[in-house]
C-alpha cells in the first residue's frame, strides 16, 4: 500500500461507523467492482487478526461528496486511518494481505 496522505481526519460522521480503537481500514467500493469483493475479504481478515482495527466499506456511488473530497479515482481504494482518524496511507486497487498489515504499522 504505497501512498501516503496527511492532514484530513475522518470520523464516524464521515464514514458512517465508529473508528477502530487503534486504526480503521476504509474501503471505497462500487456495486460492479470485482476486485472490491476480494479486497473486502482481505481487509475483514486483517481487521479480525489485529486487535483494535476496524474495517468500514463505503459505497462510492452513495458518497460522491466524500469521494471527490478525498480524490478517490477508482474502486477499490483503501484508506488507512490512525486512531484519531487521520489518513496515513492510501492505495488504489486490490491490496495484498501482507501490504495491508505493513501499512497498519504506520497507523498503530
Amino acid at each position: 500500500m504505497p501512498g501516503r496522505d496527511t492532514g484530513r481526519r475522518l470520523g464516524a460522521a464521515d464514514i458512517g461507523e465508529a473508528l477502530g480503537a487503534r486504526a480503521t481500514l476504509v474501503q471505497f467500493s462500487s456495486a460492479f467492482c470485482q476486485p472490491c469483493r476480494a479486497t473486502r475479504r482481505v481487509l475483514a481478515e486483517v481487521a479480525a487478526m489485529v486487535p483494535g482495527v476496524a474495517h468500514v466499506e463505503i459505497d462510492a456511488e452513495d458518497h460522491l461528496d466524500l469521494v471527490r473530497e478525498l480524490r478517490v479515482l477508482k474502486t477499490p481504494t483503501v484508506l488507512v486511518l490512525d486512531a484519531a482518524g487521520r489518513v496515513v496511507r492510501r492505495a488504489a486497487g486490490q491490496p495484498r494481505k501482507a501490504d495491508v498489515i505493513a501499512a497498519l504499522g504506520g497507523a498503530v
